[in-house]
Order: C-alpha cells, then structure tokens, then sequence
C-alpha cells in the first residue's frame, strides 16, 4: 500500500496532467510532496493561465483521469533520450543538468499517457490507491522558480491531500478558523498596523493600537531582563562596513544585508544584527572575572532584506525590533549555563502568553555541517564541543528537541524555539547560539584572577524574539482577542444616551488615573450597536452607564471572557482590572 506521501507525489504528477491537457503551451517544472498535500509549478508565458475559477475544472479533470492511472512505472534513460523528450522545456533541462553533475540516474515516470521527468516516490496503481474526496485542488499561488527572485516568476497549483475524505474535511475546516485568525487580516480589522508601497515592502507602520501591543510587549521584556541582571544599552542602527567585515557578518550575510552608503569617503551598513555593536561596547575597559557574565542587551532596530516573495506580513518583514542579547562568559561551564538560563526566560515568557510546550512551540538544536566550509567557520574540534555541550544541557533539562544540521549560525550552534503559524508555516522564534568565533574576531578577553588577559566565551540570545515576529504568532494565538494587559483597549464605557455622556467620561478618566487604557463611546448610536462594535474590536471589558448606574455610582460590566458581571462600584471594577493586568493573566 503506498504512504500518504507517495500518494501527494503521485497526485502532483495527475495534476500536471491536467493542466497540460487544458494548456498545452505550459512549461512544467517540479511538483513534491509537502505537508498537506502536493504542488506543481508552471510556467505559463507562452499562452493563457488559470486563476482560482479554473480550480475546479482541473480538479474534474485529474478525478476524471484517475481510473485511467491504472498503474505508474519508471524507466532509466540515456541523457541524450531524457534531452531530447524535454528539448522545449528549459527547466527541465537545467533539472537533467544537476542529475548528470551528480551522477545519479535519470529516470522518467509515466502513468496512461504522462511521462515525467522524476526520481520517484509514487503510488504504483493511482486508480486503486488514490480516492476520489480525499484531495482537492486549494489555490494558485506565484513562485520564483528555484526560489530566486532573479529567476523567473511560476505559477504555483496547489493540493490538498489525506488518507480519508474525513481528515480532508477536518484540515478544511481548520484552514477556515486560520483565515479568520490570519494576523494580516485581523490587523487590518483591528487597525493594528498597516503597509504603505510609498513607504516600502516589508516595512510596517504600527498605528496607535498596534504601537500599545508593541510597547506593552517591549516594556515586559526589558523589566523581565533588569531583573535577571542584564545591562540594557543603546546602539546606533548604522555602522561603518569595517565593523562587520570583522565580525564576518560581511560577506557570510551579504546577500541580506543592504547595500552600503558612502558618507564622507567611508562605507557604512544598515545594522542587520547588533552582536558587533555590543562587543565594541564591552571593549571599552578592561573587564574583571568578577564581572563575568555580563549580559549586554538591547532592543534593536535591525534591517535585513528579504526577498519580495518571502515577505509575509508581520512574519516577515525588512525591518524588525529584536529583544537582543550578548553575554560574555569566563568559562565554557559558565556560558552552558547561561543558555540554560536563557532558555528559562523564554519559557518564562511563552508561560506569560499561554504558550505550551510541545504544543505552541518546541526546541531545535540546529548544528553546523563540517562539509559547508563557505558557511561555516572553520573549528572542528569547536563545533565538536559545543554541539555535544548543548546536546547535554539539553538532554539534562529533560526537554524534547528535534536536532537540524546545517541550522546553525556560522559562528556556531543554536538552541532555536521554532514555532507554526495558522498556515501551518514554520518559524524561529527565539533562539540561543553558542558562539566559539566572535571572541577570537574581536579578541574578547577579561583579567583572570591571578592578573592574566583570558580569552572569553559568548552566548547570543532572543528572549522574545522579533517584535513584530511576536506579535503577529500572537495575534492568531488570540484571534486577535488580546489578554487584557495587552489589549489596545482594555475597557470601553457605553452611555445609554447622551445624558450619560458626562458620567461616561467620569468614569474613564477615573479609570485612566490609575492606568486602565479606558475610552468612553461617544457615537450617536444605540446602546445594541455600540455594544456589538466593542465585541467586533474584541474589548475585554463594557461598562454601561445609565440613570441606575448613575444614581448608585456603579457601572454595569460585562467581560469579553466572562460575559455579564454583577454591577460594580468604579474603585472596585478599577482594583478587579489593574490585578489582572499586574499579574499579566
């Protein structure tokens, strides 16, 4: 019986056959396996193009074509014989190129009337082993082919595919709660932040609600740090070029950095990460082991040019606010224990969120790959050690973790917090990286007891990662239904007419003394509207005012999370509310 993954590899081959069939002038390129089901990708310069009305018509097809697939063979073939079927489809002769470099054989898949160019991985007898319900063409979608924006843009079909019509239904259904939760949409519903093509791809501007979520989020982050002893600074968003020609962040990320900018004969570079900046920082005095660790930290301004295609919202952005940090270490012992402690800062503020191990998020040990000596720095005996000390550490914590090789950073191995948007699309979220290369770049050393300059070791760290990152994983967490200590608004007062305004606003003014974000709905509405518009911008708490509140100095509450609440004396409601933001539940 084949696997589910055999069988997406199989249907991506069917649905090349019925696009071909309907779009004889299209060039087909590649069509994997991938989570949910299948894609295949196209290129259709020469002629017309389907768009999202023409899913349907190619799903018919491929279902109409299947009891025909009563079987699906591959044959080895000659270079020549695998050139000459594909001499008009130039992206299948550059795939045949990297087959023959290579070395490995070329192999052609057919089934009824369709050949492919393929390695395998299908079912033998699609008639048999696919069912009709359990796929279904999703969406189109562009692509660069090779995924390099300097190539040409495809059009991207893809599937969807499980075992049984039920589990196909169920995804279904989840994809459809995801739509409501995209934090591209809510935050445009929300009005939390918007993109301006005057302003740039990739740039967000945050609006006032959005800029409370951000700064509510900063706050947290920079007194949770204070507290577990980190030194917070500043440093400037640009740098002269030298700075990361030293690092060896330039050219290892040259490709994502932006181009340099020449002021008064020097070159200098948008800052696409601060560890430089921090060690010029922590070289401006000698420094006492009884100083170590030292734990510089920064929000950080960064910019890092991603390709259009890869930009995503909030998820992926050209400019970003990273909770940054570098810590010196006197020891290997010292700087393992620092990544212990980091990793329980982060866990300390997924805890906050209500995120859930395992569930909302897991650890990745990301290794270098000893091959790749463009990648990465060059210290075997170094990646040896601090891979097997992360690996213990890891292992000691009794935490769950998947291991990903040529993950790492070039200056050595990480400990990644990996977590999934609604669209099923991974991430880092936070990361901690064990670093053996920066201290030797920039000759970090501290004075050892017994008066000598000693080499010093480094830990960088993310505690809460990209802002924006963080808050569009949050925004689909909640759908957009905020805690209320991060609510934009985190009360709104409804008069039941005019006559009420004035007490209305007492009451928020009485609110906002004492640090509630209250606003007080002015609109000259009725009460069921202004009602179902605070529910629409997911307000955690309405307070209704009218004569009877007015008379017994109440307000009426009702709770986003709790629904209708006894009526409640203004100081009252107040302590209620700022013990819920205190504790931050």
């Amino acid at each position: 019986m084949a696997s589910l993954e055999e069988k997406r590899h199989t249907l991506a081959h069917l649905l090349a056959s019925a696009v071909l069939e309907r779009y004889p002038h299209a060039k087909a390129t590649i069509g994997p396996a991938i989570d949910t089901g299948f894609y295949y990708d196209f290129d259709f310069s020469g002629g017309e193009a389907p768009g999202e009305a023409e899913l349907a018509t190619l799903q018919s097809a491929m279902e109409e074509m299947l009891p025909s697939w009563t079987a699906m063979s591959g044959t080895e073939v000659s270079e020549k014989d695998a050139r000459d079927r594909f001499k008009d489809n130039l992206y299948k002769l550059e795939i045949i190129d990297g087959i023959v470099a290579a070395g490995d054989p070329i192999t052609l898949y057919t089934a009824d009337n369709f050949t492919d160019l393929c390695k395998g991985g299908h079912a033998e007898h699609p008639a048999h082993d696919l069912k009709v319900g359990t796929f279904e063409l999703e969406r189109i979608a562009g692509a660069y082919w090779r995924g390099d924006e300097k190539n040409p843009m495809l059009t991207r079909i893809y599937g969807r595919a499980f075992e049984t019509k039920e589990e196909l239904e169920a995804y279904r259904a989840q994809q459809e709660e995801a739509k409501k939760r995209d934090h591209k949409k809510l935050g445009k519903e929300l009005d939390l932040f918007v993109f301006s093509e005057t302003v740039g791809k990739g740039l967000p501007l945050f609006t006032p609600k959005g800029a409370t979520i951000r700064r509510e989020l900063e706050r947290f982050i920079v007194d949770e740090e204070i507290k577990r002893g980190y030194l917070h600074v500043y440093t400037p968003d640009i740098a002269k070029i030298d700075l990361y020609k030293k690092s060896g962040h330039y050219p290892h990320y040259k490709d994502s950095m932006y181009a340099p900018i020449v002021i008064d004969e020097d070159e200098f570079m948008l800052r696409p990460m601060t560890c430089p900046h921090h060690f010029e920082l922590y070289l401006r005095k000698p420094v006492s082991y009884r100083e170590l660790p030292m734990r510089i930290a920064e929000l950080a301004q960064l910019y890092r040019y991603e390709q259009s295609g890869e930009l995503s919202g909030l998820q992926r952005v050209r400019t970003f606010c990273l909770a940054d940090a570098h810590i010196v270490t006197a020891s290997e012992e010292q700087a393992i224990e620092e990544v212990e402690a980091a990793l329980a800062l982060i866990e300390h503020v997924a805890g906050t969120f209500g995120l859930i191990q395992g569930e909302d998020y897991w650890y990745r040990l990301s290794l270098g790959d000893r091959a790749d000596t463009e990648k990465y720095y060059q210290n075997d005996a170094a990646w040896e050690k601090g891979e097997s000390l992360l690996r213990e550490m890891l292992e000691k914590r009794g935490k769950h973790f998947v291991e990903a090789k040529g993950e790492a950073a070039f200056y050595g191995p990480k400990v990644d917090i990996q977590m999934k948007n609604v669209n099923g699309k991974e991430d880092t979220a936070f990361t901690v990286q064990y670093d053996f290369c920066m201290p030797e770049r920039f000759d970090l050393t501290y004075v050892a007891q017994d008066g000598s300059h000693t080499r010093a070791f480094v830990v960088h760290r993310s505690s809460i990662g990209a802002i924006e990152r963080i808050m569009a994983f949050l925004i689909e967490k909640y759908g957009g239904a905020f805690p209320t200590w991060l609510s934009p608004t985190q009360v709104r007062v409804l008069p039941v007419s005019e006559k009420h305004a004035a007490y209305a606003q007492e009451v928020c003014a009485s609110l906002a003394s004492v640090g509630i974000r209250a606003e007080h709905d002015s609109a000259n509405e009725s009460l069921g509207k202004k009602i179902r518009n605070a529910k629409g911008e997911k307000i955690p708490y309405m307070l209704v005012v009218g004569d009877a509140e007015i008379e017994a100095g109440t307000v009426s509450v009702e709770s986003r999370d709790e629904g209708k609440l006894d009526a409640m004396k203004v100081g009252e409601f107040a302590e209620r509310v700022s013990k819920e933001i205190a504790e931050r539940r």
